[in-house]
């Protein structure tokens, strides 16, 4: 979802798992600082279960959808914000004191959710969370990978990545957990301070970064910490690596602090960069677009859009598309240095617009057969507790379950069979009372559905079709597209627009199922998916298996797909007769 990820190829795990048998201290490192992807994953997966309950528990949050989507969003805003200091933090302190804030941040965030009197300060402790998230996305694949030696590098920055995933799937468990236990959502949002803590004693005692603190001018220290991670004859060209690194990443930085605005001038009419910024801003925004984040931040909502009205049953079921998200991280691991990044992003975006438009087709069938609503049914509530717009409308029209909830009313189902007729009413917190003091289900953000189901498996393919490929690749091209003297403004461009898109799509979902419905939504998803796949084979070349000088002699030739290329093989075919 907005972490870093990189991939690594089947003989970087061998390798992986190799040195971490002779080393058992180079894996401790990885998976100290991958809780803080563990973390990531949590705060933004445990929001689309803990949700429901709030909006059980505040009615103005079940009655205004505009709050709803502040509390979600607000952790995407927070962590716009944590990624652009946590560059500066990263800099100036050190990744080691980075990860240690964010984990603050973390724990702050988790009990001022935990013990929210009102929405206000739900959302405040929300941004906390955020402002952690956007650090940890960003500093804790960045200290394994200068923490760890090169020849394993990606396998180990993957662990991250899994850990990501495994920490969305993790919210899912914890919140199906505390179901039945009094306070619900309090616990679901307080948990998240538990691996916080873990991880703030687990980084008091592992060391700084080598490569910052050997641009620190402690090169001895760097020396110490690479003697307990390499092999006794790989430090040397380590460290001369190092100081070459080093040096070019110095004098980057102060090109950049003399004059940002002249980088970004010169990035820009560079026509590499600004090809590469093409790609991967492109891709960036894609993996946003494609809806991904409607799913992690909303599935339990959206199982209720397909007629499944229970809330522990609805984080059931999104339990499955979370740990299938997990699946196909691993997926992409396996095929990422096999089967290319370009061809990867193409077919899983094949694959999403397919599901996009069944999901759709579903839903639509789904509210066209709703139950009907029953005016006999309805008026035995009484006329305060009667759907107003139902009482006013002109001889009762039949109407139907979708039609109700439209009005912001809820649907009290049949007592016999919820398919049946039932009654439409006013979605007061008093009124669900009285429909469930009858042993009758209460819906009122989808309808019954005898086709329910089969949204819930289609969404599932959708996160299989989407994990492997525009899950992971978007990050990976991202680290590997740009010049070295560019790459950290690339890459930071592309990930602000990466958070910007999460922001757009997050804070706007529960707005456009309300005036599209969740078929319209999908199938506008779909849309954006064809616009994103023509947009990624357009601009967006392949890069397995080059050489970053390679990637730069590709963007200055200037990409062009097939058959777009045609004339270029026929000159260059030419050329070789001759």
């Amino acid at each position: 979802m907005g972490g870093v990820e990189h991939g690594g190829s089947n003989v970087e795990f061998r390798e992986c798992w190799n040195r971490a048998r002779g080393s058992p201290y180079i894996m401790r490192l990885a998976l100290s600082a991958g809780i803080g992807g563990l973390l990531f994953g949590y705060d933004t997966g445990v929001i689309s279960g803990a949700l429901l309950y709030i909006r059980d528990y505040f009615e103005e949050v079940d009655k205004k959808t505009w709050l709803q989507e502040t509390i979600v969003s607000m952790a995407v805003a927070g962590a716009i914000i944590g990624a652009a200091f946590g560059g500066w933090i990263n800099d100036k302190f050190g990744r080691k004191k980075s990860i240690i804030v964010s984990d603050v941040l973390f724990f702050l965030g988790a009990i001022v959710m935990a013990f929210a009197p009102f929405p206000l300060i739900l959302i405040i402790g929300r941004i906390l969370v955020g402002l952690g998230v956007g650090m940890a996305s960003m500093t804790a694949p960045l200290y394994i990978s200068e923490a760890s030696p090169h020849n394993i590098r990606g396998a180990l920055v993957c662990v991250n990545g899994l850990l990501l995933t495994g920490g969305q799937f993790l919210s899912y468990l914890i919140n199906l957990a505390f179901t039945k236990v009094p306070g619900t959502w309090r616990w679901m949002l307080g948990v998240a301070g538990i691996p916080a803590v873990l991880q703030f004693v687990l980084m008091l005692s592992l060391p700084e970064s080598p490569r910052w603190l050997y641009r620190q001018g402690k090169e001895e220290e760097a020396r110490n910490i690479l003697l307990r991670i390499y092999r006794q004859d790989e430090i040397e060209e380590e460290m001369r690596s190092m100081q070459e690194s080093v040096q070019a990443e110095k004098e980057e930085h102060s090109n950049g602090q003399k004059n940002l605005a002249k980088r970004l001038k010169d990035a820009f009419s560079n026509d590499v960069v600004r090809r590469g910024l093409y790609a991967g801003i492109t891709v960036q925004v894609a993996q946003q677009f494609v809806g991904i984040n409607t799913l992690m931040y909303y599935s339990p909502t959206i199982v209720q859009f397909a007629g499944i009205a229970s809330n522990s049953t609805a984080l059931a079921l999104s339990l499955i598309t979370s740990g299938l998200n997990a699946v196909g991280t691993v997926m992409s691991m396996a095929f990422i240095d096999r089967y290319g990044r370009r061809r990867l992003m193409l077919i899983s975006l094949v694959g999403i617009i397919v599901c996009l438009v069944v999901s759709s087709a579903v839903f639509f069938q789904a509210a066209k057969h709703a139950p009907a609503v029953s005016d006999q049914d309805t008026l035995s509530f009484g006329t305060n507790s009667t759907c107003q717009p139902y009482i006013n409308a002109p001889k009762f029209p039949s109407w139907n379950c979708m039609q109700c909830l439209h009005e912001d009313c809820a649907f009290c189902a049949n007592s016999d069979n919820e398919y049946h007729p039932g009654a439409c009413l006013s979605a007061e917190k008093s009124v669900r009372g009285e429909c469930r003091a009858e042993k009758r289900v209460w819906f009122s953000k989808g309808c019954p559905s005898k086709i329910g189901i089969l949204a819930v498996a289609v969404l599932g393919l959708y996160i299989l079709a989407y994990s492997p490929g525009m899950g992971t690749v978007p990050w990976v091209l991202n680290s590997e597209i740009y010049p070295l003297r560019y790459r950290g403004l690339g890459g930071g461009i592309a990930a602000v627009s990466n958070w910007c898109a999460n922001l757009i799509v997050s804070e706007s979902f529960l707005s456009m199922t309300e005036t599209l419905g969740a078929a319209g939504t999908f199938l506008l998803f779909a849309g954006f998916s064809v616009i994103a796949l023509i947009a990624i084979y357009a601009l967006v070349p392949e890069t397995k298996g080059l050489q970053f000088e390679e990637v730069e002699k590709l963007l200055q030739e200037g990409f062009k797909p097939f058959p777009f290329n045609k004339k270029k093989k026929d000159i260059k075919e030419k050329v070789e007769d001759e």
